[in-house]
């Protein structure tokens, strides 16, 4: 049957390919664990280090004036400078009148807490412009200690950037390689499924990979096996006994040819029209057959259709923009039966044919009345005619479209229906 192929529309917003949802699915769960990684890690890690470390360096400041306060005067400049080299801390005496600091440093928020409860007070926290500085009250001193603005800062976000970048960069590159190992083999199932025409010829596919693929490409192997050997079976009993009808049908010709000149003339015209219509249904069944059995071979296009279109007693117009030179692999007889059908219906319904020849196609045009679009895909079901009569003097067996459909699926090629420019059907033959 000539069917529209009608494409499943995947649901709003998923990927349509396997590669793409198994990524969005992984995306979607490494996210997710990125997130929940990230958290724990702030909470159970990061959180904890930077609070001992803000009372690290809360002890630290402390001790530093501490010491400072205690040391004599002339040795608290070599303790100032040893203290700058090895902590980055500046101690200073002289009051420097500065803001209070208020940009948000995590780690400098934790210090302020941690100093305001060594020191049972709250401290101020001061903005520099280079460096943060603490106001540390010690003995009869008020001494500033000074330290970097990013001095051991949280820098969770970043944190959270890296785990999941790189997350979703394994993620991906991870799904990539499974999901190619997986859909590779898938995917030469459904191309050689979409190729398969019930020849007996079709390469088989390797059982190779994992278990369950190998089984896949097994029982594919055996279900076109089966299947070729089904149709194969099917169209030499078809042709065997198309052929073996012919004996008795010529047996019924010669005994009407010989019957008295005294019998009803009309029903022997009634005879001879039942056998002509046994010999069409026996010529067609045999014309599929051959078509079936054959092997493609290069034609030359033009001359071999122009060939086929002078043996029509009716004038059959043909039109090409293509050299003689152009070929294509064709399977003579099949591709002879399906023009010869395609031009004879044509014929019988619109009388003035036009085939043109393009490219990659044929087309079949004439002026007969058209196919409505209701019957357009039940027009190549077998004994199916618009025409319910079984005259055959206005519709014929009702085989010929439907052996034009098989031969076409057999061979590769697609055949459809739509409305001549001019009026009448248009049969579009594509290689």
């Amino acid at each position: 049957m000539a069917q529209t192929k009608r494409k499943r529309t995947p649901k709003l917003g998923l990927p349509a390919s396997l590669l793409g949802r198994t990524t969005l699915t992984l995306g979607v769960s490494s996210m997710m664990i990125a997130v929940i990684s990230t958290i724990a890690l702030s909470v159970f890690v990061i959180d904890p280090i930077a609070q001992r470390s803000a009372d690290d360096e809360a002890a630290l400041l402390v001790l530093s004036c501490q010491t400072w306060v205690e040391l004599p005067p002339l040795a608290r400049p070599y303790f100032e400078l040893e203290l700058a080299q090895s902590h980055d801390l500046i101690i200073s005496e002289a009051q420097q009148d500065l803001p209070e600091l208020t940009r948000y440093f995590p780690y400098t928020q934790l210090l302020k807490e941690r100093l305001g409860e060594r020191m049972g007070l709250e401290v101020r926290i001061l903005d520099g412009a280079d460096l943060i500085w603490a106001d540390i009250p010690m003995g009869d001193y008020e001494l500033q200690v000074g330290f970097s603005p990013d001095r051991r800062d949280i820098q969770l976000l970043y944190v959270a950037i890296v785990i999941v970048g790189l997350g979703a960069g394994i993620v991906f590159l991870t799904s990539l390689l499974i999901v190619r190992r997986i859909a590779q083999p898938l995917v030469s199932v459904a191309e050689r499924a979409e190729q398969f025409r019930g020849l007996a010829n079709m390469e088989p596919l390797p059982e190779t990979g994992p278990r369950e693929l190998v089984s896949l490409a097994r029982n594919f192997n055996t279900m076109a096996s089966e299947i070729a050997s089904l149709i194969s079976n099917r169209t030499t009993l078809m042709a065997g006994i198309s052929h073996d009808l012919r004996t008795p049908l010529t047996r019924m010709r010669l005994a009407l040819a010989l019957l008295p000149e005294d019998v009803d003339a009309e029903l022997v015209t009634r005879f001879e029209q039942n056998l002509e219509s046994m010999d069409e249904l026996i010529s067609d069944a045999l014309s599929f057959a051959k078509g079936t059995q054959e092997q493609a071979q290069v034609l030359p296009l033009y001359d071999f259709v122009h060939e086929i279109i002078t043996t029509f007693e009716s004038p059959v117009e043909l039109r090409s923009a293509l050299t003689p030179a152009v070929t294509r692999v064709l399977a003579p007889n099949a591709f002879r039966r399906v023009l010869t059908n395609l031009v004879a219906n044509g014929i019988k319904h619109g009388g003035e044919v036009v085939v043109e020849l393009e490219e990659d196609q044929l087309v079949i045009r004439d002026r007969g009345p058209g196919i409505p679009a209701a019957y357009r895909e039940k027009i190549f079901q077998p004994f199916f005619r618009i025409d319910e009569s079984r005259n055959p003097s206005t519709g014929g067996s009702g085989l010929g479209l439907s052996i034009v459909q098989q031969l076409c699926q057999l061979h590769g090629w697609e055949i459809s229906v739509g409305d001549a420019e001019v009026g009448g059907a248009a049969f579009f033959l594509r290689f």
